[in-house]
C-alpha cells in the first residue's frame, strides 16, 4: 500500500455497507488482507482532523503471530493504534493515551463506518502488566486493579498463577463487512429509546448507558423479545463487570472465572452473536481442565475465544481444546496455524513504540 501524507483523507473514502451487507468502497491493495491499508489512511485522517501536522510518512509492515490476522482478537483496534503510534513517532508528535483512544475511535467510527466503542483501544493503550483495567466507557475514567499475587493484603489465591488461552475457530471476517455488529448497536439504541420514553426522558440520547437500572427493571416489559435480550445482556454484563473487579481484587479466581463464562453464555443467548463453530469452541474451553472461565473475544462476530487457566494446567487444557475442536471441526482446525488451535499467552503492558 502506498499513500501520501500530503493528501487530505476524507470519510468518503471509508468502507460502507450496503443493505445486503456487502462492502462498498476501496478494496484491499496488492498483498493486503482485510483492507489493513485503510487503517493507515484512517490514522492519517484522524490525525489531520485533530489538527496535527503530519509531514513525514512511514515505511514498514504489519506482522503478528501467524494465523492471528483478522481472528477477532481486537485486531482492528491494534492495527489502528499501531499506525497512530508510528505516524506520531515519525513526526515527533506528543500524544497522550486518552487522545489516541479518541483518534482510534475516529478511524473506526468515522472513517470505516463501524459503530463500535472505545473499549478495545482503551485496553490496548491504558493497561499495565499484572493489573486489570477498569474502564468506564461513558465517562472515560479508568483505574488499574492489581492482580491477586501482586496485592500484599490478599490472602486468597495469592499462589495461583494465570495463563491466557487464545483459541481460534478458523473463521475470519472483518467487522466492517459483517452487518450483524452494527445491527446490534441499532437494536441497543432502540431498546434505550423505548425505555427512556417510558420513563419520561425522551430528550436523552438513546443509549443504554443513559438508562438507569431501576428504569430498566420497571419498564423492560415494554420491550419486544429481541430488544429485551439485547438490554438484558447490557445490564447483566455491567453487573458481571462490577462483581468481576471485586473477585479479582480479592483473589477469588474461581468466582472471577464463573463471571467470564456467564458473560460468554449471555453473548450467545441474549446478544446472539457467534457462529456454530465459535459456540462449540466456547463450550469446549469452558469445560477444559484448569480453565476458570471462557468467553468470546471482543464482539464475537469473528472467530476467537479467550480463557483464563491455571498456569500449571495450561498445556493440558490446550491439548484438550485442540483435540475436542479438531473432532468437531476438522477442516477449520486444519487451517489454523498448521492445526494449532490454541496459543498459551501471558498478559503484557500497554502498546508503545519500541
Amino acid at each position: 500500500m502506498i499513500l501520501s501524507v500530503d493528501e487530505m483523507q476524507l470519510p468518503k473514502n471509508a468502507i460502507k455497507l450496503n443493505n445486503s451487507g456487502q462492502q462498498n468502497g476501496p478494496g484491499p491493495g496488492p498483498g493486503e488482507e482485510c483492507n489493513w491499508g485503510n487503517y493507515a489512511r484512517g490514522a492519517l485522517y484522524a490525525l489531520q482532523k485533530s489538527g496535527n501536522h503530519v509531514k513525514w510518512g512511514i515505511i514498514g509492515f504489519i506482522y503478528g503471530a501467524e494465523g492471528l490476522d483478522s481472528s477477532g482478537l481486537s485486531s482492528s483496534a491494534a492495527v489502528g493504534v499501531a499506525y497512530l503510534l508510528a505516524f506520531e513517532s515519525s513526526n515527533n508528535l506528543t500524544v497522550d493515551p486518552e487522545e489516541n483512544i479518541e483518534y482510534d475511535r475516529l478511524i473506526e467510527n468515522e472513517y470505516l463506518g463501524l459503530k463500535n466503542g472505545i473499549l478495545d483501544q482503551s485496553a490496548i493503550l491504558l493497561s499495565s502488566y499484572g493489573c486489570l483495567t477498569c474502564m468506564n466507557c461513558k465517562t472515560k475514567e479508568h483505574k488499574l486493579v492489581r492482580a491477586p499475587e501482586m496485592n500484599s493484603r490478599c490472602k486468597i489465591g495469592m499462589n495461583k498463577k494465570l495463563k491466557i488461552l487464545l483459541a481460534f475457530s478458523g473463521l475470519k471476517q472483518a467487522l466492517t463487512t459483517n452487518p450483524g455488529y452494527n445491527r446490534r448497536v441499532a437494536e441497543c439504541q432502540e431498546a434505550a429509546r423505548i425505555l427512556l420514553q417510558a420513563s419520561g426522558n425522551q430528550g436523552v440520547e438513546p443509549r443504554l448507558s443513559n438508562v438507569e437500572s431501576e428504569v430498566y427493571e420497571q419498564h423492560k416489559c415494554k420491550l419486544d423479545p429481541i430488544l429485551a435480550k439485547r438490554a438484558e445482556h447490557y445490564f447483566s454484563e455491567n453487573n458481571r463487570v462490577l462483581n468481576g473487579f471485586d473477585s479479582w481484587a480479592s483473589g477469588n479466581l474461581e468466582e472471577f472465572g464463573k463471571l467470564i463464562s456467564a458473560s460468554g453464555l449471555s453473548s450467545i443467548q441474549n446478544y446472539e452473536c457467534g457462529s456454530g463453530p465459535l459456540i462449540q469452541l466456547y463450550e469446549i474451553l469452558a469445560k477444559a481442565p484448569g480453565v476458570y472461565g471462557a468467553r468470546f473475544s471482543g464482539a464475537g462476530f469473528r472467530g476467537c475465544c479467550i480463557a483464563f487457566v491455571d498456569a500449571n494446567r495450561a498445556l493440558e487444557a490446550a491439548s484438550f481444546v485442540e483435540k475436542e475442536y479438531t473432532i468437531l471441526q476438522p477442516k477449520l482446525a486444519s487451517q489454523i496455524n498448521e492445526g494449532k488451535v490454541v496459543l498459551i499467552c501471558d498478559a503484557g503492558d500497554c502498546a508503545r513504540v519500541i
